[in-house]
Formats: C-alpha cells, structure tokens, sequence
C-alpha cells in the first residue's frame, strides 16, 4: 500500500491499495498494474468514531464532493474506494470495469475496511448501482466489518421478465466460462444518461469523461456472468442483521428516444425490481424512494437531492452509529445522562 498523496479533487487524498494476486485479464499486457484506490476527504481536527466507505458503480468514479461534505457536517469522515479497472484504478490498457467473480473484489475491500477500521471505531458501507451489489455481497461475507448498509439505487436484479433472466443466464454462463472478455453485442449506447449529467450535454456535473465514459465501455460476457451470478446469491437471500437503507428513483423509463422526463427518472435500472428484491439483503430493510430522482440519487435535480441528502441524515440519525470523536461522544453520554439519581 503507497502512501497518502494529493488526489484530484481539492480536500482529499488518495492512496493506492495493492492486489496480491490479482490476475491479468486475457488481452491486458501481462505486466500491467492492477491496483485499488482509497479516497478520503480531509478535515480539520480530530477525527470521528465512525465513517463512511462509499463503493461506486459501473462506468463510474467516486467525484460526487456534495455526498462527502454532507455527511462531513453530520459528523462523520468520509472515504470512498475506487475498484480495479475503474477510475484513479484504470491503467492503460487495461479491460475498463472488468472482473470475472465480484468476490475478486473482497482484495480493494478487505484493504480499504481495514485502513478505515484503523481509525475509527464503526463503518457505514454506502454502495451505488453496481457498488450496491458488491457492497451487499461483501457485507455478507463480512458481516463484522460494518454497522449499517446504504444502497443507492442497487443492481440487485436483471431488467427484463423473469423469462429473459432464465434464460439469459445458462447461455451466459456457458460462453462466460470459456470466453470471458468477449464482447455482448448490446444495443448500443445512446448517451441519454450522460446527457440527464454532463455539463457539456447540458446537465449540472462535470466530471472525467475518461472515467465515466459515454457510450459506456463494451460489456464482456465474464462479466455479465459475475453479475447474474451476484443477483442468484441474493435471490437466494443474504442474512445480514445490520440496519440496512435501500433508496430508489419514484419511476423509471426505458424509453428509446429521448425525452426531458428522462431528468426525472431512472432510466438504467428497473426500481420496482430495487425494491421487490431489497427484502432479500437482511432482517432490518428500509426502502426510500424518491420522487423525481434519478438513477443516481445524488445527482438528482435540485430540490430532490437535498431531500435524498436529508433522509440519508435521518435515517443515520436513527438507525446508524452515533458519531463524533471519542471523547465528544463521552461528554455527549454524560449529558444526556445527567446526575446520578439517589435515594
């Protein structure tokens, strides 16, 4: 593991996290350097009890700064983890996204829970899309790790009847195995959702384009097996006994040409599967959705993301670790106590 250096984004550092073992892909040079990434926001003073480890989706990176200084202000310090092959991950060359089995990804959490776990006494796992499903699974596997589970519009099903996801998944399975960094031929990739996001397409963000791409980098079919393989694990159902947030959009819409009702609405993942499966993660499920949102929650048009922000807040407030730095948490207890009663 390297040390702390400046990361490219203003306040955070980063580091990377070393894969022992980790396998180069068939088609990556065979020295290439396959590495994670551990992000964190810098604040002043002392750090807290607890902290947030937030877990990206596909095509994706951690730069949503607006995530971190919320829950900064809520008292908690913030790190998110970049996987391999993915952002501040990516090296030149390599397979963008790719992973033949998501438990490969234990390495980058193993690394960074214990980097973060180093410090603080609690960890809220928070989990996007994609992140959503590795993070659960993750979770499962380490049910010691964390205190509470935060999903952000979760992959934890195909879209699609129940008669494509059937058969998909044995034809899959089969060609994954054999040729796992083959391309699917998909239909292609529209830009709709870069455009509901970019500042250059007219939405409010603006982020690397080399690290979330548009059109999306090509599906490989290892992949898609990993992932079919990671929704039957929690079809089958997980036993995690943490408190658990799964948040979603009100709606979502597959539309094919583009309209400005995209701005409100999911339109990669199917939320009324988010929230027919969000039962199957554990005992203790609260499902959110919101209204206007889109499939990141957090990027969402104002004023929907303040209040995803704010439920994010209240539902910690209630079911998450208490905050605060030791000693802040040892004067708050005896305040809250007051004087020993007698007689």
């Amino acid at each position: 593991m390297t040390g702390w250096r400046e990361d490219i984004l203003d306040g955070y550092q980063r580091r990377d996290l070393e894969l022992p073992g980790a396998e180069v892909a068939i088609g990556e040079e065979p020295d290439t350097e396959l590495v994670g990434t551990l992000v964190r926001r810098l604040r002043p003073g002392p750090r807290t009890r607890v902290a947030v480890l937030y877990v990206h989706g596909w095509n994706d990176y951690f730069f949503q700064t607006h995530l971190a200084d919320a829950l900064i202000a809520l008292g908690y310090d913030f790190y998110a983890v970049e996987l391999r092959r993915y952002g501040r991950s990516l090296r030149p060359g390599q397979l963008a996204g790719f992973v033949s089995d998501l438990d490969h990804y234990d390495a980058e959490l193993d690394a960074a829970s214990a980097e973060v776990l180093a410090e603080h006494d609690h960890l809220v796992l928070m989990g996007h899309s994609t992140g959503g499903l590795v993070a659960s699974l993750w979770a499962d596997r380490h049910p010691d790790r964390l205190s509470a589970l935060v999903l952000n519009s979760p992959w934890l099903d195909l879209q699609g009847s129940w008669v494509v996801r059937a058969l998909g998944s044995p034809v899959i399975d089969a060609i994954g195995g054999r040729r796992p960094t083959a391309t699917l031929p998909l239909p292609p990739d529209r830009g709709y959702y870069a455009r509901t996001l970019h500042r250059g397409f007219g939405g409010e963000w603006d982020y690397d384009q080399t690290w979330k791409q548009s059109p999306s980098p090509p599906v490989r079919v290892g992949w898609l097996r990993a992932i079919l393989r990671g929704h039957q694990r929690i079809a089958a159902g997980l036993a995690l006994t943490q408190p658990i947030l799964v948040m979603a959009a009100g709606r979502s819409d597959f539309g094919l040409r583009w309209k400005e009702t995209f701005l409100e609405a999911d339109i990669i993942l199917d939320v009324d599967q988010i929230v027919a499966r969000a039962p199957k993660l554990g005992r203790q499920v609260t499902v959110l959705r919101f209204d206007g949102g889109i499939h990141d929650l957090l990027l969402s048009a104002e004023p929907v993301r303040t209040t995803v922000l704010d439920e994010l807040g209240h539902w910690l407030g209630a079911y998450g670790p208490a905050t605060g730095t030791p000693r802040e948490r040892r004067h708050r207890v005896a305040r809250e106590s007051g004087p020993a009663r007698t007689g």
